[in-house]
């Protein structure tokens, strides 16, 4: 597949990047469909400001809830999405836990929930930034995203007490057709196709895979969706299935969001929000399930 915007074999320069960049435009608005929702959680949660995205004349306030009753006796859980702003599920699911379950958790838990890490690329239902970075490739010191900076000097605060971070995302049909073809393009590499799982299913710490607590994620999302078969080798976007639905990648080593504290039970999930078999309700609340699922689990286990 030939990307429109490069030449094969060499990567983008800022000329690239700019064309790239004059292609986007804001489909939906953060201000409305995210931050409204926040505020209308103050009642519940203290609401933090932890910085704020610049890129040239728009600004995005960044926003995260925080329990009222925080205890340094208690485990902290933290719940992150839209690292990747076109996986509306993610936003919204963990919107919707904070809404309707985090009440149950409350004196049993510490939450954090950051619900749009990226919100320019949720209004523009892009992956990447402004500046044609992965947010979920930059959680590295010194990174070249504001996004994954401005959460890392957020949590950074918080990081000895987190016990679980549960990270949500979504594996679309445009991560073939878009996002994977324009990464080769902008590095200049060959784009291999590939293909998409049809279901839901996680991604643990190679290096901390804690297969159980993903197991208890998988079950507990399965009674809302299906769950992602392995393909005819074994594998799920190219990777070894290690249990049904799970599979794992080094979180550090790629730089990915889930891999940015300590946490004993950190996982990323993946919702497939173009299937036949799945409704967006149902993948809100498969993440819902997921949270749920992964912090009854880590408070059994730890």
């Amino acid at each position: 597949m030939m990307y429109p915007i490069g030449q094969p074999g060499r990567a983008w320069s800022n000329e690239e990047r700019a064309q790239w960049l004059s292609r986007q435009s804001v489909k939906r608005s953060y201000e409305q469909e995210v931050l409204g929702k926040v505020h209308a959680l103050e009642g519940r949660f203290d609401v933090c400001s932890y910085g704020e995205l610049i890129y040239g004349p728009d600004r995005y306030p960044l926003r995260a809830l925080k329990s009222r009753q925080w205890s340094q006796d208690r485990p902290t859980v933290l719940v992150t999405g839209g690292v990747h702003g076109y996986e509306t599920s993610g936003v919204h699911g963990a919107l919707l836990f904070a809404l309707e379950e985090a009440a149950e958790f409350e004196g049993r838990v510490n939450l954090l929930i950051a619900p749009c890490v990226s919100p320019w690329g949720y209004e523009r239902i892009h992956r990447w930034n402004a500046d044609a970075v992965d947010p979920n490739r930059s959680f590295v010191a010194d990174s070249p995203a504001q996004e994954a900076a401005a959460l890392m000097r957020f949590i950074a605060r918080f990081s000895e007490q987190i016990l679980v971070h549960i990270d949500l995302h979504e594996t679309t049909d445009t991560d073939e057709s878009e996002f994977r073809p324009a990464l080769a393009a902008r590095d200049g590499k060959r784009f291999e196709p590939g293909s998409i799982p049809d279901g839901f299913y996680t991604v643990g710490n190679s290096e901390q895979p804690e297969l159980a607590f993903q197991s208890a994620i998988i079950e507990a999302v399965s009674r809302v969706t299906h769950i992602a078969p392995a393909d005819e080798n074994g594998e799920i976007i190219g990777s070894e299935v290690v249990s049904p639905g799970v599979i794992l990648l080094p979180y550090r080593k790629l730089g990915l969001c889930a891999g940015m504290t300590d946490a004993r039970f950190a996982t990323t999930t993946e919702v497939y929000p173009d299937s036949e078999r799945a409704t967006p309700e149902q993948c809100n609340r498969a993440q819902v399930a997921a949270v749920r699922g992964g912090i009854e689990y880590a408070l059994t286990a730890g």
